[in-house]
């Protein structure tokens, strides 16, 4: 479950083991998600030295609101009556050093790539809204980065990907040049005929009248 949040919201190690169920509200422009429509993260990434920073982070994905709003009603009870979202079962916070050999099992046990590892779920949020056509800008808030340039090193934007928009790029330049093309021969010589060559009848018409 905790995975599933990490890679949900995007969120960092140390984001998503602080998280507590009063994180989460309502947002206003997204109803559909009922109380999870946003997430306030209360331990961003912080400059050596400073506080933790905090952030809101919108839901984008239904899923997402469900398999919380599950833990939360069904799982989350047999283990604490508190609001911490992923506590341990003596009711401490479960570390990142935990959190990442638990990832580590997990991944070796399916057999994934071995330089894998927690940080992954972060990236992939990003690549999979860049994917869907998300605004950069809009990711960029969304995980906390200052600059766009640090977003951008997350976006390992798939072969797959990259096949479908040069698709649609050849396709649409495709489409704009036939719809510039005219659609019979007739429209075509029309379009000749009315062009003002010489000996047309749109240029001696003039002249003819005056003769009478």
């Amino acid at each position: 479950m905790l995975f599933k949040v990490a890679y949900g919201w995007g969120l960092r190690r140390n984001e998503v083991r602080h998280l507590q169920t009063v994180d989460f509200s309502r947002n206003p422009h997204a109803r559909e998600f009922g109380r999870f429509g946003q997430l306030q993260v209360r331990y961003g990434k912080a400059h050596t030295g400073s506080a933790p920073k905090r952030r809101s982070v919108l839901t984008v994905r239904a899923w997402s609101a469900e398999v919380v709003e599950h833990w939360i009603t069904r799982g989350l009870p047999r283990l604490s009556d508190g609001i911490d979202l992923f506590p341990t079962e003596r009711g401490t916070l479960v570390s990142e050093s935990a959190l990442g050999a638990r990832f580590r099992r997990y991944r070796d046990e399916l057999g994934l790539d071995d330089r894998l590892d927690m940080h992954s779920f972060r990236r992939s949020y990003v690549t999979h809204l860049l994917e869907d056509g998300v605004d950069a800008m809009f990711v960029q808030h969304q995980v906390g980065h200052e600059h766009a340039s640090t977003t951008a090193l997350y976006s390992c934007v798939s072969s797959d990907y990259r096949t479908r928009t040069l698709r649609h790029a050849l396709d649409t330049v495709l489409h704009e040049a036939l719809a510039e093309q005219p659609s019979s021969p007739r429209q075509a010589r029309s379009g000749r005929a009315g062009s003002g060559r010489p000996g047309s009848d749109s240029v001696e018409s003039g002249p003819a009248r005056s003769r009478r």
